[in-house]
């Protein structure tokens, strides 16, 4: 146990001097885009905001359509979202998910909790903790992964921590992009090893405001002694279907690399989201399993702040 803590305390002391220059850098140095945003003056002699700031939505908008600037979350679909929580705000993420494993005991995954602090308009800092508990497995896409067939129930938790940074903007059909970097600390459990993520998720919006997202991760597991390689592809399309309400349909898979017994669960999987507020979201998940690795089933609710 202390070398986890041993392990999460220089993570933390690690990730501090990053901290801090990115928000020293956000401070001294203004973005071009957000230079845009500032009042002009017309002809008319009264304030206007230019358009084509990326960063500014008009305030007539704002009244006419409360929602047109909500809170978007990485806990609702596999694929996580192409936007971050922007500087001086903050969005808390939490949710539960219950597998029914193929080949042994089903796996309930709880909180799952997920906290994202703005450090700049393009990057957020990303700190959360979960435990979980059964035969295993991999449905939400803020976990690092997991054997889909332990041998036995056990249970495990781990702390996370990281960041995510926008790469690039949406231009017609150039993609909108974002990276994400995690590490992964246990804090109880069998194992003691610190693993590492990265994805990348690229995304368009469509017409409508139909919204196209795909991914790739990299992870680096350890199970009962066998060190091997996941990747994770996956891609959604989600849908407005009201100012509240939202519908995706989404495809992912997780393919280990050499390990001893490689594994390749496949899933397809629709949901549901509302907006209680522009700064709330709760949604629901369900999928099945497309392969013989793949759980039959699994199931996830969960809900999402923002401040």
């Amino acid at each position: 146990m202390s070398r986890r803590i041993s392990i999460a305390a220089w993570s933390a002391l690690v990730s501090l001097p990053l901290i801090s220059g990115l928000a020293l850098a956000d401070d001294f140095a203004l973005p071009v885009e957000q230079a845009t945003d500032r009042p002009v003056t017309s002809l008319a002699g009264t304030e206007v905001f230019q358009e084509d700031s990326p960063w500014v939505r008009s305030e007539g908008r704002e009244e006419s359509d409360p929602f047109a600037e909500h809170i978007e979350t990485d806990r609702d679909s596999f694929t996580p979202a192409t936007t971050v929580v922007g500087r001086h705000r903050s969005v808390i993420e939490m949710s539960y998910s219950f597998i029914a494993n193929r080949t042994s005991a089903d796996t309930h995954s709880f909180p799952e909790l997920l906290t994202r602090v703005g450090l700049t308009e393009r990057t957020e800092f990303r700190i959360g903790w979960n435990y979980e508990v059964g035969g295993g497995g991999n449905v939400s896409g803020t976990d690092s992964g997991g054997d889909e067939s332990r041998a036995s129930a056990t249970s495990e938790a781990q702390v996370l921590f990281g960041f995510k940074t926008i790469v690039s903007e949406q231009r017609e059909w150039l993609p909108e992009s974002a990276v994400i970097l995690q590490g992964y600390t246990p804090t109880a459990g069998p194992e003691d090893n610190t693993d590492m993520m990265v994805a990348y998720v690229v995304g368009w919006t469509l017409p409508d405001d139909w919204k196209l997202d795909t991914a790739l991760r990299y992870a680096t597991e350890k199970a009962e002694g066998d060190s091997f390689n996941q990747w994770a592809p996956s891609v959604v399309l989600r849908v407005p279907v009201h100012e509240r309400w939202n519908v995706h349909a989404e495809y992912f898979g997780i393919f280990t690399q050499n390990k001893s017994d490689n594994q390749n669960p496949q899933y397809i999987s629709p949901g549901v989201h509302y907006l209680i507020t522009p700064d709330c979201e709760i949604g629901i998940r369900t999928g099945w399993g497309l392969s013989d690795d793949s759980a039959h089933f699994f199931s996830n609710i969960g809900l999402g702040l923002r401040f």
